[in-house]
């Protein structure tokens, strides 16, 4: 079958896809985009964590004609979704459901190409910097799926509590740390954004 749909700002079709194939799967091996993660392959470890239409997902459990007409936001576009959201939305944010943002009017933030057309700025979006700051990185397996559980939940809850942290990132494992330098990454995120406002 044939599956369109956008991912970071960009529409995209991919060809041939079985019926059992995951977004996953599409999204590394179709589309070159290896950030997220493929470890436990059932939903268990977050390392995969995508947005679709807004929400956190898991894309190894996503079927990837369940994609079809969807837009996807995967650790890649994270800096250019923040970009649009502080251009687009200064102080709110574009959480699910409140963006409001017509697909015509969101093409304006298209990603840039990969590959040797890449923009190469360099430009994080603030929980990426954040978790460089605060040493939250350790061997980088859990750390696409933790950035975008964290940017989710910083759009969803600018000043979040650290029980709220814990449980937006509670469907993300990871095996270096003991995860006090990934809650402060967070926790500095939120205070640069309100420092920002």
């Amino acid at each position: 079958m044939r599956v369109n749909f956008t991912v970071n700002g960009r529409r995209h079709e991919a060809d041939d896809v079985w019926e059992g194939e995951s977004l996953l799967y599409v999204l590394r091996e179709r589309m070159g985009l290896p950030g997220s993660k493929n470890a436990c392959e059932q939903g268990e470890c977050g390392s995969c964590t995508v947005r679709l239409d807004g929400v956190p997902v898991c894309s190894c459990l996503v079927a990837a004609g369940q994609v079809e007409g969807r837009e996807v936001i995967t650790v890649e576009g994270l800096a250019d979704f923040a970009a649009h959201r502080s251009e687009a939305h200064p102080g709110t944010g574009c959480a699910s459901g409140a963006c409001g943002t017509a697909l015509d009017e969101a093409r304006r933030w298209e990603a840039e190409p990969s590959g040797e057309d890449a923009r190469e700025t360099g430009e994080l979006s603030p929980i990426q910097q954040a978790f460089i700051d605060a040493g939250a990185v350790q061997c980088g397996f859990c750390t696409p799926g933790l950035l975008v559980a964290a940017d989710e939940l910083l759009e969803r809850t600018p000043e979040p509590s650290d029980a709220d942290i814990r449980e937006a990132l509670s469907g993300n494992l990871c095996r270096c740390t003991g995860y006090e330098k990934i809650l402060d990454a967070v926790r500095l995120a939120a205070a640069r954004a309100e420092e920002a406002v």
